[in-house]
């Protein structure tokens, strides 16, 4: 997996230089499927309902290994995101054991969790982890935006233009949903870097409960839960658009002004 940075041209066409060489080294990954999301486009806006779903299935199923360290429980309540209330974030962070401290006797202590802490980790530390599972679990604040795939050309040439920018949740629903084919091997993964991977297939149909009446598919909890690690990597991601198109809209509308105080000035100098 190839993350482009552009450095200016020449890096940049070295970069896709070596495309066909590292897919060739990918011996036999499959390219992710395009899925339908509701935040993509100039326009698009996260689906309320399924960050819900998404936080859900974060939380029962993905967060038993992989932490999310970038994330408060008061971000639930923020606008743009899965919207709970906030006496609901105050419940879901009282369930939860935060260590603070020291007290006065010098000692750390655990207390009930507030909206302003942290989503705790399962494990202490990397290390802890490793011991437990065998290897240390990616943390999935930032994991919608930091994984990506090629598209080939011309795609990756259009998606600037169409602003397709949904190769991480693509991959990470590909990776849940599709990629777990061989029965015999439960660590074959048909998207990822020599078909190994150390996480098990870890959806199964009717493993967590929806309370809207959306089937309770290992696909649809894919789909969700990609949906979540998307918001939770870009949880501004609503507020940048509606900036982008004001600056746009501006942007056009000055360029107007400019031209037309251009043939006016023009015109009386003639």
């Amino acid at each position: 997996m190839i993350r482009l940075k552009t450095l200016g041209l020449a890096a940049f066409m070295a970069a896709v230089a070596v495309l066909p060489a590292a897919a060739a080294s990918g011996h036999d990954n499959k390219t992710p499927e395009r899925q339908s999301w509701s935040f993509a486009g100039p326009f698009g806006t996260f689906d309320r309902a399924q960050l819900q779903r998404g936080f859900r299935v974060f939380r029962e199923v993905c967060s038993n290994c992989h932490s999310a360290k970038l994330l408060s429980f008061r971000n639930l309540a923020q606008p743009g995101g899965p919207e709970f209330s906030e006496a609901q974030v105050k419940a879901l962070a009282a369930e939860y054991k935060i260590q603070d401290g020291p007290g006065e006797d010098g000692k750390m202590f655990e207390r009930p969790g507030r909206p302003a802490d942290r989503f705790p980790s399962t494990y202490a530390n990397p290390e802890a982890a490793k011991a437990t599972l065998g290897a240390v679990p990616p943390d999935m604040s930032v994991l919608a935006k930091a994984r990506t795939y090629s598209r080939g050309f011309p795609l990756f040439l259009v998606d600037p233009f169409i602003q397709y920018q949904e190769h991480g949740v693509d991959y990470i629903y590909s990776l849940l949903a599709l990629g777990y084919s061989n029965d015999k091997d439960p660590n074959y993964n048909d998207f990822m870097p020599g078909n190994r991977i150390a996480m098990a297939n870890p959806l199964s149909d009717g493993q967590v409960e929806y309370t809207d009446g959306t089937p309770e598919t290992a696909k649809q909890y894919a789909k969700d839960v990609a949906a979540y690690l998307m918001w939770m990597a870009e949880p501004k991601l609503e507020e940048r658009k509606k900036t982008g198109f004001k600056v746009m809209a501006f942007l056009l509308l000055f360029a107007g002004l400019l031209y037309f105080t251009k043939k006016r000035v023009w015109a009386a100098a003639h």
